[in-house]
């Protein structure tokens, strides 16, 4: 059985580039610490670093180094911290924070502990989250470490696959290629897949699933050409509030001016709520290079979607 993750220090600063001071307990709203130099309405509300990274940094620079010398609000024990994602969350007690960013720029000579030792360790270990719920945080205080899980739905549109007159091999490859992008960033992930026919009533119902059930990703194939059947981007426009263009421009030009068929592809991309959707052509090959122009983008795009400053 594992340790528990437990809170063993809070602290707080009224000026920055200080060192902050543990104190008995702090108080969470949502602007971040109630009376610290680095509450507001931005991403970096909180700041969080792990015992762990703490002892590190002792024994490397020969000197007791007290919580709150590398300015975070709260010291963990238990949990690396430095291997969590942004989007993964925190709860103590009532309190639930989400992760927004892992590290940050050292600010240098203007840092306190960097003055003295000529190095820190909160731009490489530290973390910062931004206030879900408000409450109070003492040390003491157990840690329950949620990591997000990311929902996938794969939506393969064949008359003919569907009625089993030869298999679904896109959505397979498009679940293969996701299943790397996902294990390669370390993240959390579920994939869902359907096949249907070309069938506009069923798509449709399959989008309004999705989008009530805030999936991070939707992903068709089959049904952009020009064929009589083909109706997937006129099914899928209606429930995009943002279009992407410039990722289908792209694939057309680089693919089209090799393969002019290619340019006969209607595809589309685009935001439904926080839902990403990508309409891919029919078959295997199509999906390989449309995939290996979308998931360099992908992780930008989630972060952007969850209004997370990922530059």
């Amino acid at each position: 059985m594992s340790s528990p993750i437990t809170v063993v220090s809070v602290n707080i600063s009224e000026k920055k580039g200080t060192i902050k001071i543990p104190v008995p307990e702090i108080e969470l709203n949502e602007l971040g610490v109630a009376r610290d130099a680095h509450a507001g309405d931005w991403h970096r509300q909180v700041s969080l670093l792990a015992d762990e990274s703490v002892q590190r940094f002792t024994h490397a620079a020969g000197r007791k180094i007290n919580y709150g010398e590398f300015a975070e609000n709260i010291t963990t024990r238990g949990l690396e911290l430095v291997n969590t994602h942004p989007l993964d969350r925190l709860t103590i007690g009532e309190v639930e924070l989400e992760i927004t960013q892992i590290g940050k720029e050292c600010h240098g000579t203007s840092c306190a502990i960097f003055k003295e030792v000529g190095n820190c360790v909160m731009p490489k270990e530290g973390i910062f989250a931004r206030v879900i719920k408000n409450g109070i945080v003492k040390a003491g205080d157990e840690v329950i470490y949620s990591p997000r899980i990311y929902n996938v739905l794969i939506i393969t549109l064949s008359d003919r696959a569907s009625r089993g007159e030869y298999s679904d091999r896109s959505g397979p490859k498009i679940e293969q290629i996701l299943s790397t992008f996902f294990e390669t960033e370390g993240w959390k992930f579920s994939i869902d897949r359907k096949l249907i026919p070309d069938d506009a009533e069923t798509l449709k119902i399959l989008l309004e699933e999705a989008r009530q059930k805030q999936i991070d990703i939707v992903i068709t194939t089959g049904g952009t050409g020009i064929g009589p059947r083909d109706i997937t981007p006129e099914v899928v426009k209606p429930y995009i509030d943002k279009e992407i263009p410039g990722i289908m421009e792209l694939i057309r030009f680089k693919y089209g001016s090799l393969k002019p068929n290619a340019l006969l592809s209607r595809a589309i991309a685009g935001v439904m709520q926080n839902t990403l959707i990508y309409t891919l052509p029919g078959s295997v090959k199509a999906v390989e290079e449309y995939l290996t122009e979308i998931t360099p983008t992908l992780r930008h795009s989630i972060y952007m979607l969850h209004n997370l400053d990922a530059h």
